[in-house]
This record gives structure tokens, C-alpha cells and sequence, in this order.
């Protein structure tokens, strides 16, 4: 059971509370860079930072409304 809650995107909250974040442009940035730096992926959140303001928002708003997961675009 624990696994199935570390699958899930922004600190493992509920798929409710992870698209209202998605929604809110400013949260889904900060959030999505912090998620990936806690994942230890460096470049991946230095990414989210400066270009997570943009089509990533989007992408992911589209994306956790489908799947319910955030956008993995660099896995390093």
C-alpha cells in the first residue's frame, strides 16, 4: 500500500489535491521542481524551474487530469 502512495505525484497526495495544485500555474512550478529535486534528479528539476512556467504547465494539467501523473520529461 505504501508503494501505491509514493507512485503518486506532489508528495504522494491524492489524485484531487494533486490536480488542484496542476491547476494553479505558480504551485504546479514550484511544486514539480520540488518533486523532482527530492527524487534526486538535479537537471530534471533545474529544468521544472525555468522552463516549468510554460507548455510544461499545460502538459501536465492535461496530464494529471488523464493519468492522474505529472510529466516526466528528463529522468536524470
Amino acid at each position: 500500500m505504501a508503494k501505491a502512495a509514493a507512485a503518486k505525484d506532489y508528495f504522494g497526495l491524492g489524485r484531487v489535491v494533486s490536480l488542484i495544485l496542476a491547476i494553479i500555474p505558480f504551485t504546479s512550478w514550484i511544486c514539480g521542481a520540488i518533486v523532482r529535486f527530492t527524487e534526486g534528479k538535479l537537471v530534471a528539476g533545474i529544468v521544472r524551474l525555468l522552463l516549468g512556467w510554460g507548455i510544461i504547465w499545460v502538459v501536465d494539467l492535461v496530464l494529471m487530469i488523464v493519468k492522474g501523473k505529472i510529466w516526466r520529461l528528463i529522468n536524470c
